[in-house]
């Protein structure tokens, strides 16, 4: 777009529609008095009608501005950087982007140059505006998930000689977990107690973080006493847990009931848990 000025010491607007968004070249022939101190000529472009735009409204754009030289029927182009100019954020901070020293007011008012002919000119700009695809995500907390109990079995316990073992992935919700258990403990509890945690698979594949409350459990086979903590967390790509979640003695004392036949049994139950969805509106 383009616009002329018949008196060049006056204020001037040219408004034009680039993108679907209202544009207007502001220009100051004496200049921005807090941005100049020569008195060279500035030239902006700006973003018309604001009001209009939406709440938190962002416009990505790179311009360049121009000067035509009436005599050699070419342009005085100025612009940030290469190809279309810097990419100029325009939002309602910032509605307005370009250059208080655009040009001295000597050479734009010397005949030779071309721009000021029987006291007129033309201004103009080169608008490149830059589509963003914006994600936005809406996080809910569920509460008592679809199959929110999941029982490993873990035969052969006295065998074990690994210093961890997993569990099978384990689906609640929406969402995957895995179990770790360190039969002969780890970190603190190292040979003194069974350290237990929950993994989220999610938070490994997607590297988005997950809340969940959830209890972690081994069950006494004989009495129904089951040793059992609760947490909150929000899980990211490492596990969270107890390293002396049970003490060695204790599982290996019959009378507690939690090996029986060799046999242990722990339990992971996701009581909370978050659900994020994205969308591309501004409704959840």
């Amino acid at each position: 777009m383009d616009f002329k000025i018949s008196q060049s010491f006056q204020l001037s607007f040219a408004q034009a529609n680039v993108a679907e968004i209202s544009w207007r070249l502001s220009l100051y022939p004496k200049g921005i008095e807090k941005k100049n101190e020569n008195g060279h000529i500035s030239l902006y472009l700006a973003i018309a009608e604001t009001e209009e735009l939406p709440l938190g409204w962002e416009v990505n754009a790179g311009f360049r501005l121009f000067v035509f030289d009436q005599i050699r029927d070419e342009y005085l182009t100025v612009q940030d950087g290469g190809g279309g100019g810097a990419i100029k954020r325009f939002n309602d901070m910032n509605s307005e982007w370009g250059f208080a020293k655009f040009l001295p007011p000597d050479t734009f008012n010397d005949v030779t140059q071309g721009y000021l002919v029987n006291n007129c000119c033309v201004f103009g700009v080169e608008v490149f505006v830059h589509e963003r695809t914006v994600k936005r995500q809406c996080l809910s907390m569920i509460e008592e998930p679809d199959n929110s109990t999941f029982t490993w079995k873990i035969e052969r316990f006295s065998t074990l000689d690994e210093e961890r073992y997993h569990s099978q992935e384990f689906t609640v919700g929406d969402s995957k977990w895995k179990l770790l258990v360190y039969p002969k403990g780890n970190s603190t509890g190292k040979n003194t107690a069974l350290s237990f945690f929950l993994s989220s698979c999610n938070c490994i594949r997607s590297e988005q973080n997950v809340f969940a409350e959830f209890t972690l459990r081994i069950r006494d086979q004989i009495k129904g006493k089951h040793k059992e903590i609760s947490d909150k967390h929000w899980f990211s790509t490492k596990g969270w847990g107890f390293p002396e979640f049970l003490p060695l003695k204790d599982i290996n004392d019959a009378a507690k009931g939690f090996l029986v036949n060799d046999t242990l049994l722990v339990e992971a139950e996701i009581i909370v848990m978050s659900k994020v969805r994205w969308f591309s509106n501004s409704t959840c």
